[in-house]
């Protein structure tokens, strides 16, 4: 079972998705267990303060260390597992990244808001700083949940259909195909005569033939790896 936890200083964000669907399926399952800290439970003074106007000047408030560190260290997280500071600043979360979460045994996810977080969050916790695309978001909230679903659609028995998760985009380094289902014909509009054919190799080289169009059209990058 993977454990996943999740700080953060709003946990009712959480309480919906972690319940529903994939998710919560896989929850009830056993495939995993959530663990949402509320960050505030962690301070020392009266007004629960998180945050504090950063060194050097400047707009926005800054996270402070003492409450993010200590309750990453109340969880007692299994030594190597990681922890994963979500950020602007970070590397880029792939599939590749989803798959060697859903391998361990823990996933500890830290969710920044207000400005940054305190560097010395990442430099204590040796945390990894991980971004899920070239924008900012209000909190690290989102991004924490979409990295949760990304890992445990992974999980074994979470979709209930491996195929399904096989045959996503970025599964093998390709964007998927179109797909398309009933009617067979809509507004002039018709599905392709290949997949109605009932030839299974001939579907397959041309859902193959579409991954790689669609990712040399749309994603050069992805295409430029799959290349080398």
């Amino acid at each position: 079972m993977l454990r996943i936890n999740l700080v953060t200083l709003f946990p009712d964000w959480f309480t919906a998705p972690l319940s529903s669907s994939i998710l919560g399926r896989a929850a009830a399952a056993g495939l995993v267990k959530y663990r949402v800290v509320q960050l505030r439970d962690y301070t020392h003074d009266k007004h629960h303060t998180v945050d504090d106007a950063p060194y050097g000047g400047g707009a926005g408030m800054v996270l402070k260390i003492e409450p993010m560190v200590e309750a990453v260290e109340d969880l007692k997280v299994l030594n190597g597992s990681p922890v994963v500071l979500l950020s602007a600043r970070g590397k880029l979360f792939t599939h590749d990244t989803a798959v060697r979460y859903s391998l361990g045994k823990e996933l500890t996810l830290l969710c920044g808001h207000y400005k940054d977080v305190d560097q010395r969050v990442v430099d204590v916790l040796g945390a990894e700083e991980v971004s899920i695309g070239d924008f900012v978001l209000s909190g690290g909230e989102p991004a924490a949940l979409s990295v949760v679903d990304a890992v445990v659609r992974l999980l074994p028995g979470a979709l209930g259909d491996h195929e399904s998760a096989a045959s996503d985009s970025h599964y093998e380094g390709l964007l998927a195909p179109p797909s398309y289902t009933r009617p067979p014909s809509y507004r002039g509009l018709d599905v392709p005569d290949v997949l109605l054919s009932g030839d299974h190799d001939k579907i397959a080289a041309w859902r193959a033939a579409q991954a790689e169009r669609l990712t040399r059209e749309r994603r050069p990058d992805l295409w430029a790896k799959n290349d080398d």
